[in-house]
């Protein structure tokens, strides 16, 4: 069971990836326009360059790898880990709240 659910998870890293690639593109294409001047565009500028290296290493990692390097992101940085998965929760009950 574990395996088919991780292969089902490799399967659908492509779509992942495309996702947050699209996105960055986006967040690019709009960072100038957003309010809160330079400061805000370049925050946006960043942040869409790290969704561009999200969407890579999703593309060029399976899960058990992803998993790894999850793992030791975690224990070196523990509350930042933890703020991340809360706002990733929030977003996803969020976005699934929606549908």
């Amino acid at each position: 069971m574990g395996r088919k659910a991780a292969t089902a998870i490799d399967d659908k890293k492509e779509a992942l990836a495309s996702g947050l690639a699209s996105a960055a593109s986006m967040l690019h294409e709009r960072a100038d326009d957003l309010p809160g001047g330079e400061k805000v565009a370049r925050a946006a500028r960043s942040t869409a360059e790290a969704m561009e290296r999200a969407a890579e290493y999703v593309r060029d990692q399976d899960l058990k790898g992803a998993l790894s390097d999850v793992q030791q992101v975690a224990k070196r940085n523990p509350g930042v880990t933890l703020l991340t998965a809360v706002a990733v929760g929030f977003l996803l009950a969020r976005s699934l709240s929606r549908h």
